[in-house]
């Protein structure tokens, strides 16, 4: 099973269907937080919900394809982070995460995608990172900004989120880039 240590009370753990209980207590909870810049809340009506989602990361683990993780902090967990999209042939990885309220302003994430990164280009070999975030989104925004990655650019109305397009901005970092740091 994939598990990465970050600090003595930070890590993240390859997502399992025992973890279906506290995600879904955790989407609960922070819906509305939430909801705000996730277009997949409102589909979470059940814990059966959270059951089927995390089936599908483990079939996109099982093909390579993408790895999600949950954020464990002090041994219970906050939020998810993962690769979203990992594409070999192009050796590029897409990180996406979200976490609960209460967990926000402790630095968790943007310790979770530098660790993220890292692991993308010494254990994946990948040759760029990717993270995308509506314009709006200026929290979102800190993570890649505070890591030092380069603003390459937008995509008009990329997401639709319940009755509205949003515009996403994309920020990349190379492995000749992250080394150099």
């Amino acid at each position: 099973m994939f598990e990465l240590k970050i600090n003595e009370q930070l890590s993240l753990k390859l997502i399992e269907f025992q973890d279906a209980e506290p995600i879904y207590k955790i989407t609960e909870q922070n819906r509305m937080h939430l909801r705000e810049w996730l277009p997949w809340v409102d589909f979470i009506k059940a814990e059966s919900d959270t059951l089927n989602f995390i089936k599908n990361c483990l079939k996109g683990y099982a093909d390579n394809s993408s790895l999600n993780t949950v954020i464990l902090y002090r041994g219970d967990i906050v939020g998810m982070a993962s690769f979203n999209q990992l594409n070999w042939s192009n050796r590029t990885a897409s990180i996406g995460y979200w976490i609960s309220e209460q967990a926000q302003g402790k630095g968790i994430m943007t310790d979770v995608s530098r660790t993220l990164t890292q692991y993308a280009f010494h254990h994946l070999n990948m040759n760029k990172v990717e993270i995308r975030a509506a314009t709006e989104n200026k929290k979102s925004q800190s993570i890649p900004i505070k890591l030092g990655f380069t603003k390459e650019g937008g995509v008009r109305q990329a997401e639709w989120i319940y009755d509205h397009y949003v515009d996403h901005v994309i920020y990349g970092m190379l492995a000749s880039e992250w080394q150099n740091k």
